[in-house]
């Protein structure tokens, strides 16, 4: 098989759960201390060794394109002030990868989003790095789900175990249980399933790599959860056998993840990455020991 080269980011979502801040700011440039929570996203790809990369974005999103573009009169004026450090955090998001853009014309899933990139990924493996998930760097992920599926083929996805009381929030995986424990077959997916409904605690979070044929796969796939064609759906076919492009394998993950399309997780991304900051964290952590031991 060969290895995917190019990575999808859908982010056409309006960010309702930020709202207000989101109303004229794309979520995907909220920061993360002083940092867009996208170019975290970018960067894992990037490391990874996915220097072609296309965002599918949708209205209001212009910010994002700027964000990765050469902005010549920043650099010039901080080149003219000898601002060294700022120049180069400035620099860096410009030039960690070549970023293309397509528009999802209408919110219609997710499926639909990563089915918009079929005519810039052609005929090979790819990746879907969903925004809202941020991965620590220091726990990378994607470069083994990129090695099992150049390994085995079909498509894989990222499972985590999760409590039993969250697992409706996500896609939730079946697997063959004879199967290697740290990369399992993957049976049967259900997107958000009812209370005690779930097949597993293994739930999908937001990173794939994907065979080509699954685009063929969602152009057949009708409107699911919530009307929307749903990327689960899609893999759930696969994963059973009813489409081309199987297997599908998982890859469990046990690592520092963060829902930054959570407020509270969100949140806890900024103080977590804040605190471990070389230039901010030891006066960061004094002030949250004072700030925790006050209880306010």
């Amino acid at each position: 098989m060969s290895r995917a080269r190019k990575a999808v980011i859908p982010a056409a979502g309006l960010g309702t759960r930020f709202l207000p801040a989101t109303k004229a700011t794309p979520k995907e440039m909220l920061p993360i201390v002083d940092k867009p929570a996208i170019q975290y996203v970018v960067e894992e790809a990037a490391a990874s060794g996915l220097l072609d990369i296309l965002m599918v974005t949708g209205r209001n999103k212009r910010s994002l394109e700027d964000h990765f573009d050469r902005n010549h009169e920043l650099v010039s004026t901080l080149l003219s002030k000898g601002d060294d450090q700022r120049l180069a955090s400035v620099t860096a998001s410009e030039d960690l990868a070549t970023v293309h853009y397509v528009r999802q014309g209408a919110p219609l899933g997710l499926g639909h989003a990563v089915l918009c990139a079929a005519d810039h990924v052609g005929g090979e493996p790819f990746a879907v790095l969903l925004g809202d998930d941020l991965i620590d760097p220091r726990d990378p992920l994607l470069p083994t789900l990129l090695d099992v599926q150049e390994r085995l083929g079909g498509s894989v996805v990222a499972l985590m175990r999760v409590p039993d009381a969250d697992i409706g929030k996500y896609g939730s995986a079946a697997v063959d249980r004879d199967s290697d424990p740290d990369t399992p077959r993957v049976t049967d997916l259900v997107e958000k399933p009812a209370p005690g409904q779930a097949p597993s605690n293994l739930a999908v979070i937001g990173r794939y790599v994907l065979s080509p044929e699954l685009f063929d796969v969602l152009r057949t796939t009708p409107p699911g959860r919530g009307g929307e064609i749903q990327l689960t759906d899609a893999l759930r076919q696969q994963a059973r056998g009813e489409a081309p492009g199987g297997p599908v394998h998982g890859v469990v993950f046990a690592g520092r993840r963060y829902d930054t399309g959570d407020r509270g997780e969100y949140l806890q991304a900024v103080v977590r990455l804040a605190c471990e900051r070389e230039d901010l964290g030891v006066d960061f952590r004094d002030w949250l020991h004072k700030f925790v031991a006050e209880g306010v």
